[in-house]
């Protein structure tokens, strides 16, 4: 396998118009999941993926895990917990951003939380050039954290592990979430962290800050919001005193639909890139522009664009590059284009 992800993915509920989830009349079904939305970007843009969880044996376990195959994804390492439910969550059509954004999540007890170094297939989990993992699954329970240890452990042949923080406050209701994320982060090959978790969960201010709290990963990614991404790689001459150098590339111009699932369309992004090999900008360039697919669509998860497509725009000189506005559609306008030229 290119990748492995491992994390809890649970069925969404997108509302069908704005508004409080108290006067929303219906809701879509889509599925979420921070490390089944990477596996499902890879597989789309052409990756070998796996993703390993645990969903009850219920019909919202087969909606999740017929929907993460559909993009391509190996899902044979998946568990079926006869005793513990599929998680679900509803939320509200408004952006994260602002107060009147609701998210109302069932994953108490879930089949999920159950996961630990005894019930999952580690041998499958190691199976791929990269893994990537997530803070969240840290949150979901103790045998979820030993897992998690254990997965991130020193050990001789393990694969790239890259870590995401994503740091969700909910989740840690005692005071021990900034700690075992930085624990986690630092055992870590790639981590992706944005400067706002960083100032919330660690009381750090700025790239340097937060290099000199991860000296071991290879490769720092922070998150700026609007203002960007920088990747700290140390592999890279004249970054080994982590004097704060980076490269930092600012996103296209995107016509927003919504935000959610962004974040791990970035992550798909850099790796992809990453595991091909690609130049840190344009490992920055392909997480912008994954990012882009996810933001001009309504769900958690978008298809990226074609590899042919994102390479070329990922090539752009920079000021084509800074010219650059993504609406939604645009991932399949190339393919249009490309269609209508076939005979």
């Amino acid at each position: 396998m290119d990748a492995v992800t491992l994390g809890e993915s649970m069925v969404a509920f997108l509302p069908s118009r704005p508004g409080r989830l108290a006067d929303v009349p219906s809701f879509d079904r889509a599925i979420g999941g921070a490390e089944s939305n990477v596996a499902c970007a890879l597989a789309a843009f052409g990756h070998t993926a796996r993703w390993v969880g645990r969903v009850g044996a219920d019909g919202f376990g087969d909606h999740l895990v017929e929907r993460v195959a559909g993009y391509g994804v190996d899902v044979s390492a998946v568990c079926r917990d006869p005793a513990r439910p599929t998680g679900v969550y509803f939320r509200t059509a408004d952006d994260r951003g602002t107060g009147a954004h609701e998210v109302a999540y069932y994953r108490s007890g879930s089949a999920a939380s159950a996961m630990s170094t005894g019930n999952v297939d580690l041998a499958a989990v190691r199976a791929g050039r990269v893994l990537h993992l997530s803070g969240i699954t840290a949150a979901l329970s103790g045998d979820c954290l030993e897992l998690m240890r254990e997965l991130t452990a020193p050990r001789p042949g393990r694969p790239l592990v890259s870590f995401d923080v994503n740091h969700r406050l909910a989740l840690w209701p005692g005071s021990d979430g900034p700690r075992v994320l930085l624990e986690l982060a630092r055992r870590a090959d790639i981590v992706f962290v944005g400067d706002d978790e960083a100032r919330q969960a660690w009381g750090l201010h700025g790239g340097r800050a937060i290099l000199e709290a991860l000296p071991e990963p290879q490769t720092v990614v922070v998150k700026h919001g609007k203002g960007g991404a920088s990747a700290f790689d140390r592999n890279t001459a004249g970054l080994e005193d982590a004097d704060g150098t980076a490269t930092l590339v600012r996103p296209p111009h995107v016509d927003v639909v919504a935000h959610v699932g962004a974040g791990d369309a970035f992550a798909a992004g850099f790796l992809s890139a990453t595991l091909r090999g690609l130049p840190v900008r344009d490992r920055l360039r392909h997480g912008h522009l994954f990012a882009a697919a996810t933001l001009t669509t309504p769900g958690d998860l978008a298809a990226p664009p074609t590899r042919d497509h994102a390479d070329r725009l990922a090539a752009l000189d920079d000021d084509a590059w800074g010219r650059l506005r993504l609406g939604p559609g645009w991932t399949q306008a190339d393919k249009a284009l490309e269609e209508a030229n076939t005979p």
